[in-house]
Order: C-alpha cells, then structure tokens, then sequence
C-alpha cells in the first residue's frame, strides 16, 4: 500500500501536480518489473527530440526554471 502524507498546502507542488498524481507515479515504479524499468530506461537515451545529462544539483532549480518558461511558449 501506498502511503501519501496529505498536507494542507500543496504550494511545494508543480503546477498540476496533487496528491493523487503523486500516487500514480509512485505505484507505477513500484509495480514495474525490472525488465520493464530496463525497457523504460533504455527508451529514454532512444529519443530523438530530448537529451539526457547530468548537470549539478545546485543548478537543478535554474534549469527547470528554464525549461518551464520555454513550455509556456510552446
């Protein structure tokens, strides 16, 4: 079973995130096989219109800063 803490704000949420979305990840990759999260991972390095890399941590919340301003003009 899956256990969600509720809180009463979720302003540390994503837009269009809540606690029942949180729910749904969580059981996807907790139910997935280990083939499946092989056949997930290796799809991943597949694409063609995305690129995968390692960036610093402290830089984590300027990039995504980046790419949600780049979302809102597409």
């Amino acid at each position: 079973m899956i256990v969600v803490e509720r809180r009463e704000s979720q302003a540390n949420l994503p837009p269009g995130w809540d606690t029942e979305r949180i729910r749904k990840v969580l059981a996807h990759y907790e139910e997935q096989t280990e083939d499946e999260a092989v056949a997930e991972d290796e799809a991943a390095f597949e694409r063609q219109d995305q690129t995968l890399m390692e960036i610093p941590n402290e830089l984590v919340p300027l990039v995504r800063e980046l790419i949600a301003q780049h979302q809102t003009r597409t």
